[in-house]
């Protein structure tokens, strides 16, 4: 897989480049490409969300992703995944972060792309910050 496969970034995530990441040094048996797209929504627990900030330790964000990777493809041995996560101040309806996972067979594409957001959302080093209209 490419160098990109890892980021957290102040850009807008685009799904696009990480399913060109994740099939780029594919076998033509490469069955199935599985996505998440986690968007900023407004409303949490009752409140309505103005937006969200978020801010990493980067270096082991990175590391944490490369991790949840290794950890995927001990399940799911021909799977790759890319994770990309949006830092900085975010609005309503903007993706926070991208997921891509290719593999042989759907079933385990979408496992491991099901298998990387859980990962992330408990061990990354990303913190959300959110910014409600009541205070």
């Amino acid at each position: 897989m490419g160098a990109l496969a890892f980021a957290v970034t102040n850009h807008a995530l685009n799904l696009d480049t990480l399913i060109r990441i994740v099939t780029s040094d594919l076998e033509a048996s490469t069955g199935a490409v599985a996505t998440f797209l986690g968007v900023v929504r407004n409303q949490n627990q009752g409140h309505s969300v103005r937006r969200l900030e978020y801010e990493a330790y980067e270096p082991l964000a990175l590391k944490t992703f490369e991790r949840i990777a290794d950890e995927a493809r001990s399940q799911w041995p021909q799977a790759r995944l890319a994770v990309h996560h949006r830092l900085g101040a975010l609005e309503i309806g903007d993706a926070s972060i991208a997921i891509a996972a290719a593999s042989p067979h759907r079933a385990d594409a979408f496992a491991a792309c099901r298998y990387a957001i859980e990962r992330v959302k408990q061990i990354a080093p990303i913190w959300k910050h959110e910014f409600f209209e009541d205070g």
